[in-house]
């Protein structure tokens, strides 16, 4: 469902995704981890279309990115960093509007989508409640159902959990797993607990290169008895 092969960005001198190669199976949840500044955000933008790669490629559903980038946004729904919305429109109105930039033309159709997602991700007691005013997990949780109202077969989610209390994590958690049997499912994330939840398989990056591309048990085994954290620290420093 993903494919990434030598994927590059520049910035300046700086040199932030350093030819990364990946491919992600309809029912993987694959984790997305690495430092701050690794090129998490970055590789993750370019894989939906929102950076163009200055080398290497992207395809989703066999669609490249940079040569169909509209065809490719028809099939993933994206959460990008912070779920930004429009705050003065409800939450109803901003997922109205999605569902139409989405293609859903009749009020029906657009009804039908809204209500799933609103169900899906528990926000009927602030659906009439404008985004300015949600606390900071309300807010996430509106970006989350942006994301898979149209029920893509792809979802790229940059922390989808941030921001939320331990009860909302394990709702979210929950719903991606059940989603994913169906979709390819990239996250990105700090909560290396996390990892363990839900994540079939990870990805370490650390200065814009993998490190690490293993299922967990598969990178529990590279240190026993260390705690994930642990792993993860000397990975990305080098020393396994």
């Amino acid at each position: 469902m993903i494919e990434v092969k030598g994927l590059v960005k520049t910035y300046g001198a700086k040199r932030a995704v350093d030819g990364i190669t990946f491919t992600v199976k309809r029912g993987d949840i694959l984790g997305f981890l690495g430092p701050n500044g690794a090129g998490k955000s970055t590789t993750m933008k370019m894989i939906t279309g929102f950076l163009s790669p200055d080398a290497g490629s992207a395809t989703i559903d066999g669609v490249n990115v940079v040569d169909d980038p509209v065809a490719v946004k028809q099939k993933l729904g994206y959460l990008p960093e912070s779920a930004p919305a429009y705050p003065e429109m409800t939450v109803e109105e901003f997922l109205d509007f999605i569902a139409e930039v989405r293609g859903f033309r009749t009020a029906d159709a657009r009804q039908a989508q809204v209500d799933r997602a609103i169900q899906l991700t528990h926000l009927n007691p602030v659906r009439k409640q404008s985004i300015e005013t949600l606390s900071k997990g309300f807010k996430q949780r509106v970006g989350f159902a942006q994301a898979l109202l149209h029920d893509p077969a792809v979802l790229v989610l940059d922390e989808p959990t941030d921001g939320l209390d331990p009860n909302q994590k394990n709702e979210v958690r929950s719903l991606i797993k059940n989603m994913a049997v169906e979709k390819a499912v990239i996250l990105s994330t700090h909560i290396l607990e996390e990892v363990d939840a839900i994540c079939n398989r990870v990805i370490i990056i650390s200065q814009g290169r993998v490190v690490a591309d293993e299922t967990p048990a598969q990178l529990r085994a590279r240190k026993p008895g260390a705690r994930i954290d642990e792993i993860f620290r000397d990975l990305t420093r080098g020393d396994i």
